[in-house]
Formats: structure tokens, sequence, C-alpha cells
């Protein structure tokens, strides 16, 4: 008996390829938003976000973004009220979006150095996760490096790298001005595929013993520190516990199909 024939798939049927919606060169390469179809059961429209060729995110899930923000809450201090944290990455806005969904959280600082990125959220397709985010009075975009804005003791100027989107002003103190030193709550930190593997040589300067004491210093005494990696990485857990941070662990997020996505947890002494 033969075996049985199959038909050959229509064009209709086949997988699409993705489509490039906005392609920019940038002073830390070339960065790229595309369009994918959706799969059954999930988002109808999926967009993904390239950097120099590499795969960053896209918005078909989002847990292990959401999961990043989550777990720093859980580890501040109940007591701890009006918490400030800093996100850094705005990727495709599922931290931001989940941060602006907690009432606990004051204010909120999202630092993002890539301009199309930023335009894609105020003006594009990624709107649709982050436009009530941005319009929330606690938050702000800061278009800066994040490695540069942690290694600054000051608040910049207005014009300098001051926030791209605003919100208003925070409604849990005075506004900051260059004197006064800037420290957050938790710091949620999500700018490379993780510790073992960035998006660019200078974001490994963010995982070094200085980036470390650069983090800590701008946590207030008790403050979390939570990064976000596509790998659980051992290593980088022994560079926490060396660089003074306390309370270590791994937290991992299930994954279709690979090892699991985790976000690295680390306190700062009280």
């Amino acid at each position: 008996m033969a075996a049985p024939v199959t038909p050959p798939q229509t064009p209709s049927e086949l997988p699409q390829a993705p489509r490039t919606l906005d392609r920019r060169e940038g002073p830390y390469g070339e960065v790229v938003l595309r369009e994918r179809p959706g799969s059954p059961g999930g988002p109808p429209v999926i967009h993904e976000i390239i950097a120099n060729g590499c795969f960053l995110m896209d918005t078909s899930d989002g847990r292990s973004e959401r999961l990043l923000v989550d777990a720093a809450l859980r580890e501040l201090p109940a007591d701890r009220a009006r918490p400030a944290v800093l996100i850094g990455g705005l990727g495709v806005g599922f931290s931001l979006a989940r941060a602006a969904e907690q009432p606990r959280w004051g204010r909120i600082t999202v630092v993002e150095r890539e301009a199309a990125v930023i335009d894609w959220h105020r003006t594009g397709p990624l709107s649709a996760i982050s436009a009530a985010a941005l319009a929330d009075p606690r938050s702000e975009i800061l278009h800066t490096d994040l490695v540069a804005h942690l290694r600054t003791d000051t608040a910049p100027p207005p014009g300098d790298d001051g926030p791209a989107t605003h919100g208003g002003p925070p409604d849990d103190g005075e506004p900051i001005t260059r004197s006064s030193p800037v420290t957050y709550d938790a710091l949620c930190l999500d700018i490379d595929n993780g510790p073992d593997w960035t998006v660019t040589e200078d974001n490994n300067g963010l995982y070094s013993p200085a980036g470390l004491a650069a983090c800590r210093d701008r946590l207030t005494p008790g403050g979390v520190l939570a990064v976000w990696s596509a790998q659980p990485s051992p290593a980088f857990e022994e560079a926490l516990r060396n660089a003074g941070f306390q309370g270590v662990r791994t937290e991992e997020i299930p994954v279709v199909r690979g090892v699991p996505d985790v976000v690295h947890l680390a306190r700062k002494a009280a």
C-alpha cells in the first residue's frame, strides 16, 4: 500500500518571514523593528527587536520580563512605602507596563539608549503595550546609556539625558536636581541576553566588579538588584557575592523549549 502523499502547502499556509517596519543606525550599531504573524491562541501580530543582527526580544509572551519586576518588588521589605524602581532597557515595554500596573511603586524610571526604541513606544506599534504606563505620572524615560547613568553620581540637567517621555512629576517627593544623588530601591536590568551574552561589548562593563559596585551604590540600603538572563550564570552569581551583595539567588522561568529564562536577584546590605 502506497504511503499517503502530503499535499504541498499553499502560499497562505507557508510560514511568513518577518517584515521590517523600521531600521536605524545609531552610535551602538543597527537596531531593527520587525513584525510577524502570531500563532493560533496567541497575539495576532508579534513585534521583534533586533540589535546588530542579534535577536533581543519580542511581544509573544513577556512572562519573564514581568517577573523581573514582580521578583524585585517581592524582595523589598513589606514596610517600604513608595519604592523607586529603575528599569534598565525599555525593550518591548513589558517590564514598564508591569511596574505601572502595581500601585506600590513610587517613581518609575526607565533608561533606554536607543532613540528608535523610544520612538517605537511613543508613536509606533509598541505603544499598544506601553501607552498607559507612559501616561502614568510616576513614569519617566531617560534617553541615555545605562552603564553611564549608573556611574553618574547625580541627576542630569534638563536637556542632557533627561526624560524623553514623562508622565508628570513624581508624587512621592521633591523634583530631582543636579546636586541631589539619585538612588533607587530596585534596579531591574534587562539590556542583554544575559551577563554572558551581551548585545555590545560596551555592556560588559555592567557585569564587571566596577559595574556591580555602581549598581550597589545606586541602591538604597536593603535595595534589590534584579538582572534578566536567557540562561543561568553561576559565574555571575559569584560575581554578585564578591561585589558585596547578599541573598543572591536565581529564579527560573520555564520556556517552550531550551533552557529556562532566569532572573538573578541580590540585595544590598541594609
